[in-house]
């Protein structure tokens, strides 16, 4: 720029010597200048830096380090209590007591007491340092009249430490004159600790040790919930934020958020600034205590600004461009121009006369136009400070803008620093700068009240708060966590009622009914032929043709479709219900070509039945819905024969009635030989094995084995359950179809866990553990919380974020804590579903091996059913606790496909292929 080779003596008389136009002082500090697309890139290149300081393997090279604070929430206002706080950050320190009360008006209110620290003790050994501290504590508490108590304290340490817990922190170097010797690398907290244990007259519970940023963030916070930023300008700057733990690599866990105490002021020291720097930063960096550190602090902080000033006033003077060129020794000390100095003379009104005092008390002798270019200089480097923070921090509101994956977000920062309080235009042209480099999120800034004196008792309120409610919450739950005996002890209970079931004397008022099904052998890989299969359990009904071939080619071929059955035959006469069931078959036979073929016939009709015979099924009671009349107490097969004869269209055999459980354990029997028994877990829950017809009381015969249908889902409708029984299983039993009925069922099926777990929720909002206590008219619907949503929410690739969809989706306004809760609620929920479960299924393997008479058994399980199949964890928790409860036996278990239809088809070509055999 060629003004800046110009000589004094060029300048015609008569004009002001050494004046510059404001324009070309624009120019003269072009490079301080910043445009909005180089903001945009500092931005960016601020964001990269976050990254780096996040990951495990860039974190040691990284120059912004990212230090976790292990502070994982902030205040939701339902803080309460007593407590102590403790400022050291300088030459003085504070002490504070602060009285949060939460009874509907948060209110708090603060007691401190400042008390110096001698030159001499920042320079001696560091036990002397804590043992002063301790000693002005003790004086605090005896002022107060508070020595016996024992309150909770958290402690504002403002020096660069390494945090590995929330009470634990590693000095790494003194900085602000302190040189306290053997204090680097260890523990404040538990030097202070010792230091008061010495005294002995006074006992206090450190919970948290705390950086300023972190205080301030959680003061605001208090007062405004949204508030998930810290950041302070003033002497020194720095930012902390909320970040995701999945993203923190240096702290174990992924579950729930936690503050990050940037330590931004040194951004830039590996580089990445060089071509913004201008000479006036190189100059200020060589001259200070740290060079090459903390350069990014060092363009905007209160330490630095005014320096940065009197180095242009310096540079511009030398030229000639200002004071005629004259130079005062007091402009050529470093640290003369204050950084009050710029906030005075940007100033609206007196700024220009202050400006002429200023330069004045510094020697010279100012001229009008000196003092209008003196003003423009403050703007341009306050506006530079601002600028340049409010990129940095754009850059962090968009972080939690994409951690939260939302299309707006609305967030709050709390300030503070002695530049954002008491500079004119700094707060404004910060947000200003933010606004313009996120259009899309409205954010408010907050300025906080002595962040570092409440605040540290804020963060130790909050900790206070999470300890008291994790303990209410586990005390809860603890009655839905069962033990090993308590296992053991379900298994062998299972086992007491399955014998009264089979017993002839017992079995009468035996609770699980151990039904015979008359089904004698599994497939034995011999079976051919066509058969058609019919499955009739809820609205819907289908048909299906089953080619079962043998030899070579192996395997089974199907062709199916559904029909719906509509409300009216649902609720008609059986007549009505059984004619539409025939049109059906009807019309598939048509669909498929088959029409006046006679084959045989696998009916599978869920609904509880007696069987005499395989091909005969007596309705005990309908359900789900069904309510045809003329139908209870009647033999189904019969039924729907009699509905075929008065069609007179077709023949068919019908050679079996299904239960659904049976052709779980059929269809898996085809693939694997050693299955014999099968399990559904799904909306209800139920089990079936292959018994030795000599236990089989109920049915003529000693030889050979049957298939039993345990109807395992009312055990416990007896009261042998009650013990391990909660509140909440007991609240959803009351209130569900058919109360003290299937109560096994009701702790186990994918029909009531979600029920189970909104109780639960209730439970925990209505004592303030959870959704700050508040409980939305949708927690209070019955069924919102289908069990589906325990599989998504328990999923592990799911963040919490999707967590908190669902819970939103559900109309549940969820923090981030609240999520983890929920998750963990549900959790226990189902993982005592799949050891209740397991614990049945062990009783089941056990009597097989012990019928046999076997020292190991080798068995095969089918399962089917949503629960089992879709939950991430259900199945793996299930096989664990029968591996425990039954460590003789080797289960495997096999998920079935399509056991009502393809089942019903198996079993009857079974039954097929034994009526051949025996007619031979």
């Amino acid at each position: 720029m060629c003004h800046r080779g110009c000589a004094r003596v060029s300048i015609p008389p008569g004009d002001f010597p050494g004046f510059v136009p404001t324009f070309q002082i624009d120019k003269y500090l072009y490079d301080m200048r910043l445009s909005e697309e180089t903001l945009q890139e500092v931005s960016q290149r601020f964001g990269k830096e976050m990254e780096k300081g996040l990951g495990a393997d860039t974190n040691p090279t990284a120059s912004v380090k990212m230090l976790p604070t292990f502070v994982r929430s902030t205040p939701d206002g339902t803080e309460d209590g007593d407590f102590l706080a403790l400022d050291l950050g300088g030459t003085n320190f504070r002490v504070l007591r602060v009285k949060v009360s939460d009874n509907g008006l948060q209110k708090v209110e603060m007691e401190n007491q400042i008390y110096a620290i001698p030159e001499e003790l920042m320079r001696g050994s560091g036990v002397q340092l804590f043992d002063h501290i301790a000693e002005c504590l003790a004086n605090f508490l005896d002022k107060l009249n508070i020595k016996d108590k024992k309150l909770p304290l958290g402690f504002t340490f403002s020096f660069p430490c390494h945090q590995t817990k929330l009470d634990e922190s590693i000095l790494v170097t003194w900085t602000k004159g302190f040189k306290c010797s053997s204090v680097e690398g260890k523990d404040v907290v538990s030097m202070l600790r010792k230091s008061i244990k010495k005294r002995g007259d006074f006992d206090i519970d450190i919970v948290a040790v705390v950086n300023d940023t972190v205080g301030t963030m959680m003061t605001c916070g208090y007062d405004d919930h949204n508030c998930e930023v810290g950041l302070i300008v003033g002497t020194g700057t720095n930012a902390c934020y909320m970040e995701e733990m999945r993203h923190i690599d240096l702290v174990e866990g992924d579950e729930g958020r936690m503050c990050i105490n940037m330590e931004w002021g040194a951004f830039g020291d590996d580089g990445v600034l060089k071509d913004i720097r201008t000479e006036f930063d190189h100059e200020i960096d060589m001259g200070s205590l740290n060079p090459g550190k903390q350069l990014f602090e060092k363009m905007i902080s209160g330490m630095y600004m005014g320096e940065l000033v009197r180095l242009i006033l310096v540079k511009m003077a030398k030229e000639g461009l200002l004071f005629g060129g004259r130079l005062t020794p007091d402009l050529l000390t470093t640290g003369h121009f204050e950084t009050r100095y710029i906030s005075a003379i940007e100033k609206e009104k007196e700024g220009l006369q202050k400006a002429h005092e200023i330069l004045t008390k510094l020697g010279l002798e100012p001229s009008h136009e000196d003092c209008v270019a003196t003003l423009r200089i403050c703007q341009i480097v306050s506006t530079r400070s601002a600028n340049l923070c409010g990129a940095t921090l754009a850059a962090v509101l968009r972080r939690i803008k994409d951690n939260k994956g939302v299309e707006r977000l609305r967030s709050t920062v709390g300030v503070d620093g002695s530049v954002y309080k008491k500079h004119p235009h700094f707060a404004r042209r910060l947000h200003k700068t933010v606004r313009k480099l996120l259009p899309d999120c409205e954010i408010r800034f907050v300025r906080s009240e002595d962040g570092s004196g409440k605040g540290a008792a804020m963060v130790t309120a909050v900790a206070y708060r999470l300890a008291a409610q994790h303990k209410a919450r586990q005390k809860i739950l603890e009655a839905l966590k069962l033990s090993h005996e308590q296992l053991l002890e379900v298994k062998q209970r299972m086992r007491i009622e399955m014998e009264k079931g089979l017993g002839k004397e017992t079995h009468a008022e035996a609770v699980v009914k151990m039904l015979p099904t008359y089904v004698c052998s599994t497939p034995d890989g011999t079976e051919k032929g066509d058969f058609l299969a019919l499955d009739l359990g809820g609205t819907n009904f289908r048909v299906l043709l089953v080619r079962v071939r043998n030899g070579m080619r192996r395997g089974v071929e199907m062709h199916n479709k559904i029909y719906s059955i509509p409300v009216e035959i649902m609720q008609g006469t059986g007549e009505e219900l059984f004619d539409h069931i025939v049109h059906c078959i009807s019309d598939f036979l048509e669909y498929m070509g088959m029409k006046g073929v006679s084959l045989p016939l696998g009916f599978t009709f869920s609904f509880p039945c007696q069987q005499t015979s395989l091909d005969e099924g007596i309705l005990l009671k309908w359900t789900k819905g069904f309510k045809a009349t003329g139908c209870e107490g009647e033999d189904v097969v019969n039924l729907l024969k009699e509905a075929i004869h008065r069609r007179e269209e077709f023949d068919l055999d019908v050679v079996a009635v299904v239960n659904d459980t049976v052709g779980t354990m059929m269809t898996c029997g085809y693939e694997d030989p050693y299955c014999e028994v099968g399990l559904i877990v799904g909306t209800g829950s139920n089990a079936c094995y292959m018994e030795e017809m000599r236990n089989v009381e109920l049915v003529e015969g000693e030889e050979g084995r049957m298939c039993i249908n345990m109807e395992w889902g009312a055990f416990g409708d007896n009261g042998c359950l009650d013990d391990i029984r909660t509140e909440f299983d007991l609240a959803v039993d009351e209130l569900s179809l058919n109360p003290g009925k299937q109560r096994f069922e009701k702790m186990i099926s994918g029909m009531y866990l979600g029920e189970i777990v909104r109780n639960i929720l209730i439970d925990f909002t209505k004592r303030g553990l959870l959704f700050r206590g508040r409980i939305s008219e949708r927690l209070k619907t019955r069924g919102i919380f289908e069990t589906k949503f325990l599989s998504q929410i328990e999923s592990d690739c799911l963040a919490l974020l999707q967590v908190r969809s669902i819970l939103q989706h559900l109309g549940l306004e969820s923090t981030c804590d609240d999520s983890i809760i929920v998750k963990e609620v549900c959790a226990v929920v189902a993982r005592r579903a799949a050891q209740l479960c397991g614990a049945g299924m062990a009783a089941v393997v056990d009597k097989i091996r012990e019928n046999r008479g076997l020292d190991f058994l080798k068995v095969t399980v089918g399962v089917d059913g949503t629960l089992y199949k879709l939950h991430p964890h259900f199945s793996t928790v299930m096989h664990e606790t029968v591996k425990q409860l039954s460590p003789k036996c080797e289960v495997t278990f096999l998920q079935s496909e399509d056991g009502s239809g393809k089942g019903a088809a198996l079993i009857t070509a079974v039954a097929c292929r034994i009526r051949e055999a025996g007619q031979r």
